[in-house]
């Protein structure tokens, strides 16, 4: 297919969804208010599968109710005669997509009803829809149908993909950094002034959220994150473990006519707004203690405008996170690196004693 034709003709999408036979359920949009039966469910397959993760009841009630999901035509749940739920399909998309145009599938079947085709034509449900939105998304842009794999997920899962036409297009580490025994200590890290580190707060919410959206423009797979993306699903969040650092004393009139600075950045400036350099946002998921064995902090998202790297800034954010991991008890810090990150992440978590534990692989189709 051209790359150069419309979205529209790109994506293929079908008149008519699949229809899902397989099984025997009964199938129908999902609602928020299957929060309860839908996290059942996620967490039975988890077990079985052998994720390093569980979700929370309010973790899954967030997902499925984000203010852009359109779950009456995005998602399937399937239901047994006796209104057991054991498959679940949602395709996720993102409205601040701005350089590819993406929609995810995300879902699976209860492990007692495997075999029997559910996924396969669950999967195929899945990538018809998501054709469906990318062709109707008016973005002229390149588009991309994803989904993931755990590394120890079944092999069945990897080759069903593989076989819908999904390619393995990046892969990601999850790391631990111990934070008790002889584990080494946390570095200390001084930042030459202006730059200086504090607490995360309300007040520095919508200025970090425009440093992530610059720090992480020249990553692949990576789009800008609008106000709504940015405060949905912070139930685990931990403000009290995070931490950013700004800059006292911006060259404001170098950053507004520098051609690199993003509007709202530049919008930022010029209303005497903050200016976030660097940031560590972390969360605490309970749920995954017992199943990993150890108490941890997790560093959801980490990073440095692209102007200031170089000066220690997300180091000392991160430092700063570990020593308040450590100061609340916990025995390790945990976060996701891409292997391919192109900022040269993955070797600075290792000089900080982080090691891989788990892995993941995401599968596209590429439009």
């Amino acid at each position: 297919m051209d790359e150069r034709a419309p979205i529209a003709e790109r994506a293929q999408a079908p008149e008519t969804l699949p229809e899902i036979t397989a099984g025997d359920l009964r199938w129908r949009p999902a609602t928020v208010d299957d929060a309860p039966q839908l996290t059942v469910l996620t967490n039975t397959m988890a077990e079985a599968d052998g994720a390093p993760f569980r979700e929370t009841e309010e973790e899954t009630r967030e997902e499925l109710g984000a203010e852009w999901r359109d779950l009456e035509h995005d998602s399937l749940l399937g239901f047994e005669a006796d209104g057991r739920l054991v498959a679940s399909a949602l395709v996720a998309t993102f409205p601040g997509d701005t350089s590819t145009v993406r929609a995810f599938a995300f879902g699976g079947v209860h492990p007692d009803r495997r075999g029997e085709g559910i996924g396969r034509e669950v999967l195929a449900w899945q990538l018809a829809r998501a054709r469906q939105i990318l062709a109707a998304s008016g973005k002229e842009l390149p588009g991309r149908i994803g989904a993931y794999a755990e590394d120890d997920d079944p092999v069945s899962k990897h080759r069903l993909f593989l076989h819908a036409g999904l390619e393995p297009r990046r892969y990601y580490s999850d790391l631990k950094r111990p934070l008790t025994g002889d584990a080494p200590p946390i570095p200390e890290v001084e930042l030459a002034p202006p730059l200086r580190l504090v607490p995360f707060s309300p007040e520095v919410d919508e200025a970090t959220r425009l440093a992530h959206n610059d720090a992480f423009r020249d990553h692949w797979g990576s789009e800008p994150q609008t106000a709504e993306q940015w405060t949905n699903g912070r139930s685990e969040f931990a403000p009290e473990w995070s931490f950013v650092v700004v800059d006292d004393e911006p060259d404001v009139d170098a950053l507004v006519a520098a051609p690199s600075t993003d509007a709202g950045t530049r919008a930022a400036l010029e209303a005497g707004a903050p200016l976030v350099v660097a940031y560590a946002l972390n969360s605490r998921y309970e749920a995954d203690f017992p199943v990993r064995g150890y108490s941890f902090g997790y560093t959801g998202v980490l990073g440095t405008r692209r102007a200031y790297r170089g000066r220690k800034a997300a180091l000392a954010a991160l430092a700063a996170s570990m020593r308040a991991f450590a100061d609340a008890g916990m025995e390790a810090a945990v976060l996701d690196v891409d292997t391919e990150n192109p900022s040269g992440a993955h070797g600075l978590y290792a000089s900080l004693g982080y090691v891989k534990e788990h892995g993941s692989t995401m599968y596209s189709i590429e439009l």
